[in-house]
């Protein structure tokens, strides 16, 4: 037992690297982040190791047992207090967990997280071009002025004239102004191989920073009042995908709230891998950032390969267009 603590805590030492959680409704990030670095801290905690011995000369009594006369010295070892966990106190008294795309307190899903130098991967996050995935619950029939389900009421509507189809018209029309955004925003030419080849990957996007795109926009459930939105996206923020919604209840003369928003992807990140709030500890943490580790390997060997073969595709087909050439030439 006291040596798998050991490991954990030699593990703890080299922990470096991305995972992610899933943050509950109502609570706060930043709660979420400090209750992670507690129990990173906490983690630290391993059996006290054997104390070192130093030779010490110690005298011993006269032997005669006489008042005055000359103690005899003896080595003995004794422990070097100096390196007691009492003087030199915990291993580690600060851990840094940064947090990536952050989540408001009224959402909830998977929230990346960073710790130790996997700090660094978390700008490499940022500027990519991978998108996150959100599910929208919403209702028909209000609006509020912060265009949430508790904000204060401004307008009630009817909504019996809305069908699925209506919707769905809604929905296509939000979605193809968003991927003439996605163009406009990207500084590639659309005609040439690079711009098919981002496109094929899914990594066609903004370059940088840029007003929020919907990539994708579909209604996966629809009883009225209520309905659910499926949701990818870039570069939004939460508010901004409550607006939207009020913005279609408007667009089919009516009002719309959104009652719940939901993140159920971060790039590589999915709920499935999201540690829940029983899972905080330090030994599923490490165990998370191990898996995450794996996954990039894997995927990085996947996409490797998949260039490879694109390249060597390209060079056969190259290759019988200019056997064709010469053949021409030749007759």
């Amino acid at each position: 037992m006291a040596m798998t603590a050991v490991k954990d805590f030699h593990k703890l030492r080299r922990l470096h690297g991305l995972f992610c959680v899933y943050k509950p409704l109502g609570v706060h990030w930043k709660l979420v982040r400090d209750t992670i670095e507690t129990n990173l801290l906490k983690g630290n905690v391993a059996p006290p190791p054997a104390l070192p011995h130093k030779v010490r000369f110690l005298a011993e009594p006269s032997p005669t047992g006489e008042a005055g006369a000359a103690a005899s010295l003896s080595a003995a070892p004794v422990p070097a207090l100096s390196h007691h966990p009492l003087v030199t106190g915990p291993e580690f008294q600060h851990i840094r967990v940064g947090v990536g795309h952050r989540l408001d307190a009224a959402s909830s899903g998977v929230l990346v997280l960073a710790v130790g130098n996997g700090n660094k991967a978390l700008d490499d996050l940022y500027k990519t071009r991978v998108t996150r995935d959100y599910m929208l619950e919403c209702e028909f029939g209000m609006a509020t002025k912060d265009f949430s389900h508790t904000g204060r009421v401004v307008e009630k509507s009817t909504y019996g004239h809305i069908t699925l189809d209506k919707l769905e018209r809604v929905l296509a029309m939000l979605e193809g102004a968003n991927q003439k955004a996605t163009r406009m925003f990207s500084n590639v030419d659309m005609s040439s191989q690079e711009a098919y080849e981002l496109a094929v990957q899914g990594l066609l996007g903004p370059d940088g920073k840029s007003a929020p795109i919907l990539t994708g926009l579909r209604c996966v459930h629809f009883q009225p009042p209520s309905f659910t939105l499926e949701v990818q996206c870039l570069n939004e923020t939460q508010k901004y995908l409550r607006k939207v919604v009020h913005e279609i209840g408007l667009e089919l003369r009516s009002t719309a709230v959104c009652k719940n928003v939901r993140r159920t992807r971060d790039g590589l990140f999915t709920s499935r891998q999201a540690l829940t709030r029983n899972q905080w500890s330090a030994a599923d943490v490490m165990q998370a950032v191990q898996q995450h580790r794996y996954t990039k390997k894997t995927e990085k060997t996947v996409r490797k390969r998949s260039e490879e073969s694109s390249a060597a595709t390209r060079q056969s087909k190259a290759d019988v267009m200019s056997s064709h050439r010469g053949k021409e030439h030749g007759s």
